[in-house]
């Protein structure tokens, strides 16, 4: 049985080989194996004088009381959630800076470009990473969204080739099966969400079949600026590349009219109406929202181990 296995194993090995040569040989693989150089991809870092912008100012309002702390709100509602982001996309004055994992183009994922492109345009920098791995079909959406003012979108550990992304697996594994699980989204580097939630109707309770259980908190004081900071890392780190580097924008793709229709999507509408009666935007609405004060400490991978260079010591564990 051992023996069978083994020749098995040893044929699929063939025949990816050969689907590899015989694809190199169509050109099919020309020029799509190897990522751009990010010789003059610009380096960028979190704007820390914000203690004058709204949330700075509230910030300082109720932390004063709990120096060194962190101030903290759960959010284990899927509604309740997508209100959190939702409002401080609204609320940020200077900047927002948004990691994820995966991010779906469905009505919560269209209504949060919307959020983010909303701030762009009132003058708002925004930075938007995402991993790779899960934005098929995005492409378009995605590359003019980065070409808006003030907004600037990159990829994390993508994939050279954009169209026929499962072949990367076989010429690249090694560096492809390691992705960006991250996820923040922070205002004015005063505020930030982390916890276990993408960007999706299944995350946020819009109306999908699935519907995942899930836990968010939302943080404000010391722990923001190491959020901050450690969003600067992945930013600036080896494995983010600028969209325009990897995507041609497409003349004849108009992406962001979906996001101009969405305000008025009858399913849309439904849901954000939805979410103004959940208890979370009640208590946002009559200021009873009870913060927890806590010591935190924050935790996070080096993005260096995606590309194997991480030392031993700055694998991620708690002391």
């Amino acid at each position: 049985m051992k023996a069978k296995h083994g020749s098995k194993n040893k044929k699929q090995r063939w025949l990816a080989g050969a689907l590899i040569v015989i694809l190199a040989g169509t050109g099919t693989l020309e020029g799509c194996t190897s990522l751009p150089a990010l010789d003059h991809r610009t380096v960028s870092s979190a704007v820390t004088d914000t203690g004058s912008t709204r949330l700075g100012k509230g910030v300082l309002g109720v932390s004063a009381d709990h120096p060194g702390k962190t101030g903290l709100i759960s959010l284990p509602s899927g509604r309740g959630a997508f209100a959190a982001r939702s409002m401080l996309a609204s609320a940020a004055e200077r900047t927002l800076d948004v990691q994820y994992y995966m991010w779906h183009n469905d009505t919560t994922g269209k209504l949060l470009f919307a959020a983010l492109r909303s701030a762009a345009a009132r003058g708002v920098r925004v930075r938007l990473l995402l991993d790779d791995n899960n934005t098929t079909g995005m492409d378009q959406l995605l590359v003019a969204l980065d070409s808006l003012p003030n907004m600037e979108v990159r990829l994390f550990n993508p994939f050279a080739m954009r169209r026929m992304r499962p072949l990367g697996y076989l010429t690249d594994f090694k560096r492809l099966n390691r992705r960006m699980h991250n996820k923040s989204f922070t205002a004015d580097n005063q505020v930030t969400i982390v916890g276990g939630r993408n960007i999706g109707n299944e995350y946020f309770d819009a109306g999908s079949d699935i519907l995942f259980v899930d836990l968010d908190v939302m943080a404000m004081g010391p722990v923001v600026r190491e959020v901050s900071q450690d969003f600067d890392v992945y930013w600036n780190s080896k494995s983010a590349y600028p969209v325009k580097l990897l995507i041609k924008p497409d003349p004849d793709a108009h992406p962001l009219v979906a996001l101009d229709k969405i305000a008025t999507d009858p399913e849309a509408r439904e849901y954000l109406d939805e979410v103004k009666n959940t208890p979370f935007v009640e208590k946002l609405a009559d200021r009873s929202i009870k913060l927890e004060w806590a010591s935190t400490q924050f935790v996070s991978d080096d993005p260096s181990k995606v590309l194997g260079e991480e030392k031993q010591s700055e694998r991620m564990s708690l002391s």
